[in-house]
């Protein structure tokens, strides 16, 4: 796990990295950078959380803003930049609110298992959303890194690394298969960085597609 000053894109394999972003087409590439940011917040709110009842109410905010988006668009309210961002690609859409239902169930996990499936349950959505299938891997790490308890991130990586490595076709796209192998290779050290060899996995990837 990253220090404060670190971005939040470090912490975890992100689809707004230019070197995944390249992947994405590039009319669909401000719609996932607002998708991708709405898990970012999602997930800052969970890892952040020291109150839960607050987090709660905040992640139920987001709940009820992604039912107007796919409802109402014209009744969201004003002053939100990334309710603007996502309004602009995502409003009518659903699906939206799964992301805010699984963070809130990886907040209020009590174990392990129900962490994992909250975690798991938060990759595939966004995975979906984002075009593609599997998602879970991603989901692990991902909730691994939110953790303020060494013994529960481990867990997770550990569950990550051993979970099945889903084939190309399954995953679907160029850019989430990047982010699911980055994912592996993180998972695989216990969440221990080796930055110039997941540089040179999405390159290789990214220029082969496998």
């Amino acid at each position: 796990m990253t220090g404060d000053d670190e971005s939040e894109a470090s912490l975890y394999p992100d689809l707004r990295d230019p070197r995944v972003m390249v992947a994405v087409p590039r009319d669909r590439r401000a719609a996932m950078t607002a998708l991708w940011a709405l898990a970012e917040r999602l997930g800052k709110l969970v890892r952040d959380a020291r109150e839960p009842l607050i987090a709660q109410i905040k992640l139920a905010w987001w709940r009820d803003m992604m039912a107007t988006l796919e409802n109402d668009p014209t009744a969201l309210p004003k002053g939100e930049p990334l309710l603007a961002e996502l309004q602009t690609d995502w409003a009518g859409k659903a699906g939206l609110g799964a992301l805010p239902d699984a963070a809130e169930a990886l907040l209020l996990a009590d174990d392990g298992a129900v962490r994992s499936a909250a975690a798991c349950d938060f990759g595939t959505a966004l995975f979906a959303l984002s075009g593609g299938g599997g998602g879970e891997r991603w989901g692990l790490v991902w909730a691994a890194t939110l953790q303020g308890e060494a013994e529960a991130a481990h867990r997770l990586f550990a569950d990550a690394r051993d979970r099945p490595r889903p084939s190309r076709a399954a995953v679907g796209h160029r850019a989430l298969l990047m982010l699911d192998r980055w994912a592996g290779a993180i998972a695989a050290h216990g969440g221990e960085r080796r930055w110039r060899r997941e540089e040179l996995l999405l390159f290789r990837i990214g220029l082969l597609g496998r």
